[in-house]
């Protein structure tokens, strides 16, 4: 591979790797996803609560559901909040937007709960 094509590479990849830390879920921001605290238990058990009420009869108990009428939160990206503040907020596909009735707060535990995949 020619010296130019292997530097471009190289920058790309250093680029793309400096994106993915940037948008890491909650804290420090240069710290990867994997590396940051997980939610407290209680955060949790208040995202488990509100998620059994409002988002189990179209994404299924305890998150378990085919995928094949609606995404399979389990396999969320941990490492995308924006993304899922956003699909709620504003819904998509056949989810409704859900910005009018629930806020930030509430927002924030059921992020919480996406984080346990769905484990008490």
């Amino acid at each position: 591979m020619p010296h130019i094509a292997r530097l471009v590479l190289l920058v790309v990849g250093a680029c793309l790797f400096q994106a993915g830390i940037a948008r890491a879920a909650d804290g420090d921001p240069t710290q990867p996803a994997a590396a940051q605290a997980a939610p407290s238990p209680a955060l949790s058990a208040q995202g488990k609560a509100l998620y059994t009420q409002l988002c189990s009869h179209c994404h299924g108990v305890n998150m378990v559901n085919s995928g094949t009428s609606s995404f399979d939160l389990r396999k969320f990206p941990h490492d995308d909040k924006a993304r899922f503040v956003n699909s709620v907020t504003h819904g998509k596909n056949t989810m409704p937007a859900w910005g009018d009735m629930l806020q930030a707060d509430e927002i924030e535990v059921l992020w919480a709960y996406v984080l346990t995949g769905g484990k008490p």
